[in-house]
């Protein structure tokens, strides 16, 4: 919204610094993160006295987790309120992708509120049916996907990229916009699925939103491009934008999140941040690179799925219990150890994940 200010500008004066994209994304971190500072304790006081007895706890889960009864949930309202306002305040709004990454995240965070808010209201960890959940899940994605083929150059719509084989397009064709509902709803669930731990998962999200928006802006510059070797997508700079929101909104709850926490995320939190890092993967035309990004969510994910079939095949379990962050748990690690420890190997991941734009 603040880029029309360019109209009244002359090339020198103050408002011509809302033609930078850095600045404005610097703007979007900052009115973000002051976002969260001032509403994270009044929106926190809200949810204790509306929820009661606050987010139900697992009756199968660790047992320390019991002393966290009471703690409210719907968190995320503080992420996404910043997050949505910081982007839709600096943002180019005549950008379509960036419409598309908010309008994925404002959506699946409707889909985790009203999950939120059954689980709340009927005091159980059920919530909304997880096929209700998948089925709306889906049909956003593939909206969403649809709506970013337009928006693809022409050689490189329906294309998948490979990071390190920068030369080789696979053409999915039509498979294209069912591969881009995988990646956006494989995102959000595994990234509610990580959400377990007092700071867990905000910090893995923070981060590999940050460097999707460091690749977005690298990929939708023509001279980086030319110089990295990369595919050109001429508009997604603009997503940096909405990541630096991405990345002060979170510092702001992680604030209040920070163990022992003040707020739980939530599902409406970790759906909708889960759902943008897809978004923006599919936008950049880099979906397995956040396979690599994200690759914390990823394993969260897949240790679940392997527990539950070696279960129905065996009727033995392979973890202690999944997700796997409880695993390490039940072997007696302290949760922040668990915390931290899943926070460097983020970070490294993200290492690797940014060094696939260099290598060839």
């Amino acid at each position: 919204m603040l880029y029309l200010l360019t109209n009244f500008s002359d090339g020198g004066d103050v408002f011509n610094l809302f033609r930078y994209l850095t600045f404005r994304a610097g703007g979007a971190f900052f009115t973000a993160l002051v976002f969260g500072f001032l509403f994270g304790r009044p929106l926190i006081d809200l949810l204790r006295r509306k929820q009661g007895k606050g987010q139900p706890i697992r009756d199968d889960g660790p047992a320390t987790h019991f002393a966290k009864a009471g703690t409210p949930t719907m968190g995320g309202l503080l992420i996404l309120s910043a997050l949505l306002f910081s982007t839709l305040l600096w943002a180019r709004l005549d950008n379509g992708y960036v419409w598309i990454v908010t309008l994925v995240t404002f959506a699946f965070g409707l889909i985790g509120f009203a999950d939120d808010y059954a689980k709340v209201t009927k005091q159980n960890t059920k919530g909304v049916s997880g096929r209700v959940r998948m089925l709306l899940g889906l049909a956003i994605a593939a909206l969403a996907t649809f709506a970013a083929t337009f928006f693809h150059p022409a050689e490189l719509t329906n294309q998948l990229a490979m990071p390190f084989l920068k030369d080789v397009l696979l053409n999915l064709g039509f498979f294209f916009v069912p591969f881009g509902m995988i990646v956006i709803v494989g995102a959000a669930n595994a990234v509610n699925l990580t959400d377990g731990l007092d700071g867990l998962a905000i910090m893995p999200v923070m981060i590999a939103g940050g460097t999707l928006g460091v690749i977005a802006y690298v990929v939708g510059n023509a001279n980086y491009t030319d110089y990295l070797g990369v595919h050109f997508v001429p508009g997604t700079g603009e997503l940096l934008v909405f990541t630096a929101a991405l990345v002060g909104g979170g510092l702001g709850f992680l604030w209040y999140n920070a163990p022992p926490a003040a707020v739980f995320m939530g599902d409406t939190g970790s759906l909708a941040l889960g759902g943008a890092l897809g978004a923006i993967a599919v936008c950049t035309k880099h979906e397995i690179v956040l396979a690599i990004v994200g690759g914390l969510f990823v394993v969260e994910a897949m240790s679940v799925i392997i527990q539950v079939l070696y279960f129905k095949r065996t009727g033995r379990r392979v973890f202690l219990m999944a997700p796997i962050h409880h695993h390490f748990e039940k072997k007696g690690w302290a949760e922040p150890q668990i915390v931290i420890r899943f926070w460097i190997i983020s970070l490294i991941l993200a290492l690797i994940g940014l060094a696939t734009l260099k290598l060839r």
